[in-house]
């Protein structure tokens, strides 16, 4: 205790030092169904893509409108990654984790009754924020109930829950399409079968106690000890058996505060820039992946997404991979051997294009999402593992900022790009990006795997 009768911060410390050691199960099952939300995002990302055409043809938008209709969840999820952080930090995660699921289904289903496009933007753009704010409470309880070292492999896991959630939505626009399912009714059951998987969540995660450092940070030390006992088999006697009043965090003082250590200082800078770049490269090349082949003749719209398909299973594969080796070559590692692969793939894309090679463009494209699955999968896991506790969903959601603002701006706008300059040349230009990122990884990013943002005061 203090002079005033509180608690020593020290303590606090090093309770919650203490439970990013602990291994609990218990903790496993949470990581995983914060990673499976990632499915709903994925399924409305991709599945938008594929059904652009349909939407076109329908519709008759302009291709400004189009272009926000694909890109309006990233747009929103921009706010809702800031709001999510900052509310996270403040009132609880579990109160944002459930409250997003719950937007989720309501606007998720609201898209399949649209009227016209100018609706459907509306709605998507308003899709978004659920979606940033659940990225941001999802991450945080990842890094505050898994064991260190186990929580940096579920993090990255992200990337393989996208590409589950991608080769969902693209095996389900085949089913349909298949079995003659008007375009007219196709996309109108796409987008709003999203609310499934959001209501399927939402039940699973109803009974989650809320994580037991927020408590803790908070001065709630009788209900951290209970949560503890459930969770960790052990109620933390370091604490004491009544709440306190604790000093409340200011939290525009976060970046200040990330400032003072090094470590945290430079892979928080890496993972924003890296956030960047990876979302740059996908939002530009691999979004348009079905655009791209059918314009250049490389497949009709049934052969593109069943190439498309088997493109996302060596991405999956990919998922899998990169987490299992993680501990093995590190964060610092994964992030350069990504966005080398990805930088190679594109060149190469870039060429086959200028050189009519179009045979080889899906081989490209499957080698360009591995590399790309590799680079992105740490760049959310990173800034949130190293921020200090009272500030940690603050740097998620600021992270995932650098993920959804490139995103949006890409999505919406390279098309237009794409048509100014060509195909050709605006695939070479995407390359900038991975090279943005392969060189933030040799020179900023120091090895994090494992390291503990909280270190206990042993006085």
């Amino acid at each position: 205790m203090d002079k005033s009768g509180q608690l020593d911060e020290s303590i606090r410390n090093q309770a919650i030092s203490y439970l990013i050691d602990k291994f609990s199960s218990s903790g496993t099952k949470i990581g995983w169904l914060m990673i499976a939300s990632i499915f709903v995002e994925s399924w409305d990302l991709y599945s938008i893509s594929f059904i652009l055409i349909f939407l076109s043809k329908i519709f008759h938008p302009s291709a400004l409108l189009l272009g926000l209709t694909a890109a309006g969840t990233q747009g929103g999820a921009v706010i809702g990654a800031l709001l999510g952080g900052w509310l996270a930090d403040k009132i609880g995660r579990r109160k944002i984790f459930l409250s997003t699921m719950v937007i989720f289904m309501v606007v998720g289903l609201a898209q399949a009754f649209s009227p016209n496009m100018i609706v459907l933007a509306a709605l998507r753009l308003m899709l978004g924020v659920p979606l940033g704010m659940d990225v941001a409470s999802g991450y945080t309880y990842i890094m505050e109930y898994m064991q260190k070292g186990k929580r940096e492999v579920m993090g990255n896991r992200w990337q393989l829950m996208f590409a589950v959630g991608e080769i969902s939505a693209i095996a389900a626009v085949a089913v349909l399409l298949y079995a003659g399912v008007s375009p007219h009714i196709l996309w109108r059951i796409v987008l709003g079968a999203s609310a499934i998987p959001a209501l399927v969540i939402f039940v699973l995660r109803y009974n989650l106690p809320e994580t037991a450092i927020w408590l803790i940070e908070k001065g709630k030390y009788v209900e951290a000890k209970k949560v503890t006992k459930e969770m960790y088999g052990d109620s933390l006697a370091m604490l004491p058996d009544h709440d306190e009043v604790v000093e409340k965090v200011k939290l525009s003082r976060f970046l200040g505060e990330i400032r003072k250590d090094r470590i945290k200082w430079r892979s928080s800078v890496y993972g924003w820039i890296a956030c960047f770049a990876q979302s740059s490269e996908f939002s530009t090349f691999a979004f348009y992946i079905p655009v791209l082949f059918v314009l250049l003749g490389v497949s009709s719209i049934i052969g593109t997404d069943l190439i498309t398909l088997g493109i996302y299973f060596v991405a999956m594969i990919s998922g899998l991979v990169g987490p299992a080796i993680l501990p093995k070559i590190g964060q610092r590692r994964l992030s350069i051997y990504g966005f080398g692969i990805v930088l190679i793939a594109l060149i190469i894309a870039a060429l086959a294009i200028f050189t009519h090679l179009l045979i080889i463009l899906p081989f490209v494209a499957a080698l360009m999402l591995w590399g790309h699955y590799w680079d992105a999968e740490n760049v959310m896991t990173i800034p949130s593992m190293v921020a200090p506790p009272k500030y940690k969903a603050t740097s998620s959601g600021f992270a995932y900022v650098f993920v959804k603002l490139p995103a949006f701006l890409s999505i919406f706008l390279f098309p237009a790009f794409f048509d100014a300059i060509g195909k050709g040349p605006a695939t070479l230009f995407t390359a900038i990006f991975p090279l943005i990122g392969l060189l933030s990884a040799i020179l900023i990013l120091p090895e994090v795997y494992g390291y503990k943002e909280v270190q206990a005061n042993p006085s």
